[in-house]
C-alpha cells in the first residue's frame, strides 16, 4: 500500500530532476480516443509502437490501456499485460539487454497525455521516488477545456504510482499537467504565463502564490516565467513546445524567421526573458534557436473525416494550425527522440539536437500522427527518474 502525502516535496528534500538525468523507464498511453486520433486511432498507434521500442531499447517502458484494448496493444508491442486494475504492480519489471522492455499496464484513461495526466515524478539524495498527482481538467476545466469527459484521466497518476508501488503527493488541489513544467534538475523550473495564468487552472492564485507553490512542490529556488508558447497550441501554450533544457544552463527555444508568421513575435518576447534572466545558480543562460518547420502543418480534409467528437468535445476544422515544433522531442536513456514533419527544416532540427546532444542518438520520428491528436512526442511520454 502506497502512502499518500500531504506535506511538500521541497520540505521532504524531494526535487524534480530534469529530463536528461538517469531514467529507470517511461510512462505512454495507448491512443484510441475517436475525438483526437482519427479512424480509431489505427495510424497513431503505428507510430506509438515505433516510439515504444525506441524507448525500449534503453529502458523500461510502460504502455496503459484500458482492459478492452489491452490484448491488442500487447500484440503490436511486444508486451506482457500488467493488470493493475485487478491490484496486480510492476515492481518486479526491470530493463533487460535484448529483451522487449515493454510493458502493458492496464490502467483505464480518457486519452494518451501520458505527459500531463501522469504523475511528476520527484527524487531524493537518498535514492527513493515519489509521485506528485496534480489535478488535471482538461487544459481548462469548464472554461476552455477540450473535453468534458476527464475523470480517468485526473486518477490516472494515482493509480499509476499504485501500480509501480511508488509513494505519492496529493496536489488535487492544484491545477497543473506535466507538459507546462520543464525543470533543469537543479532548482530552476520554466513555465509559460499564457498557460500557468489561464482562467481555466488556478484563477484566484497570483504570479507570486503559483511561483511559491511551484518551488515547494518540485523542489526548486527558481521559476522562469516566459510569455508565450506555440501559436495556437490548445493547452494554452505549454511550455515543453516552445523551451526546453538540454542540460543545466542551456534551452533550446522554438525559433522562426519569418517575421511574418504569428510565431515570431511570441518567441522573440521569450527569448528577451530568457536573455535577462538567471538561473537558480546565478548562471545566465546558453540559448539555441530550433527553427520551427518552414511550412505550417495544418489539419486535411481526410484527416477531418476520420475523428468522431463527442459531445462536449473540442473539435477541429480543415486547415486548422496544429502547434507543430521540434521542441516537443523527448530525452530517454541514450536516445532523444524528435518530431519529423516532412519539412525542409526536419534535418536541420536532427543536426543541431545531435550537436546538443553527442553522446545520445538523435532518433528522428514521423510525426504526423501525433501532431493530428493536439501534441506531440513529449506530449505522449513521462520519464520515471532513476532512482
Amino acid at each position: 500500500m502506497i502512502k499518500k502525502f500531504t506535506t511538500t516535496p521541497k520540505t521532504d528534500g524531494f526535487h524534480m530532476p530534469g529530463e536528461f538525468e538517469k531514467h529507470k523507464g517511461t510512462v505512454m498511453i495507448w491512443p484510441v480516443r475517436p475525438g483526437s486520433w482519427p479512424y480509431g486511432g489505427k495510424e497513431a498507434q503505428k507510430v506509438f509502437t515505433k516510439i515504444a521500442k525506441e524507448i525500449a531499447k534503453h529502458e523500461v517502458m510502460y504502455m496503459l490501456t484500458d482492459k478492452e484494448h489491452a490484448a491488442d496493444a500487447a500484440k503490436m508491442l511486444d508486451a506482457d499485460i500488467i493488470d493493475a486494475s485487478n491490484g496486480e504492480t510492476a515492481t518486479d519489471t526491470s530493463f533487460k539487454e535484448g529483451a522487449s522492455n515493454i510493458h502493458v499496464l492496464v490502467i483505464p484513461t480518457d486519452d494518451s497525455w501520458a505527459r500531463d495526466v501522469g504523475p511528476t515524478f520527484v527524487t531524493n539524495k537518498r535514492g527513493s521516488i515519489r509521485g506528485i498527482d496534480w489535478k488535471f481538467n482538461a487544459w481548462g476545466g469548464e472554461i476552455d477545456g477540450l473535453y468534458p469527459d476527464y475523470e480517468n484521466d485526473n486518477a490516472a497518476a494515482s493509480k499509476i504510482c499504485e501500480a509501480l508501488s511508488c509513494d505519492v503527493y496529493d496536489a488535487q488541489d492544484f491545477v497543473l499537467e506535466g507538459g507546462a513544467i520543464h525543470s533543469d534538475g537543479e532548482g530552476t523550473v520554466i513555465v509559460t504565463e499564457s498557460c500557468l495564468l489561464s482562467k481555466g487552472r488556478n484563477p484566484k492564485m497570483s504570479k507570486e502564490k503559483l511561483t511559491d507553490r511551484l518551488c515547494n512542490m518540485l523542489g526548486a529556488k527558481k521559476v522562469i516565467w516566459i510569455p508565450y508558447g506555440i501559436y495556437n497550441d490548445e493547452t494554452n501554450e505549454h511550455v515543453d513546445n516552445i523551451c526546453a533544457f538540454t542540460k543545466p544552463g542551456e534551452v533550446v527555444l522554438a525559433w522562426t524567421n519569418d517575421t511574418e508568421d504569428p510565431q515570431y513575435k511570441m518567441s522573440a518576447a521569450d527569448l528577451q526573458v530568457l536573455i535577462s534572466t538567471k538561473d537558480a545558480k546565478g548562471r545566465k543562460l546558453k540559448i539555441h534557436k530550433l527553427m520551427i518547420p518552414k511550412e505550417p502543418v495544418c489539419i486535411k480534409e481526410e484527416e477531418l473525416e476520420g475523428y468522431e467528437f463527442a459531445e462536449g468535445e473540442d473539435t477541429r476544422e480543415v486547415g486548422e494550425r496544429l502547434a507543430a515544433s521540434y521542441v516537443n522531442f523527448y530525452i530517454c536513456n541514450g536516445a532523444v527522440l524528435v518530431p519529423q514533419f516532412g519539412d525542409v527544416n526536419d534535418k536541420a532540427a536532427v543536426k543541431k539536437l545531435k550537436a546538443l546532444f553527442p553522446d545520445r542518438e538523435i532518433v528522428g520520428i514521423p510525426a504526423r500522427q501525433i501532431i493530428v491528436g493536439g501534441g506531440n512526442i513529449h506530449c505522449i511520454t513521462q520519464q520515471i527518474p532513476e532512482k
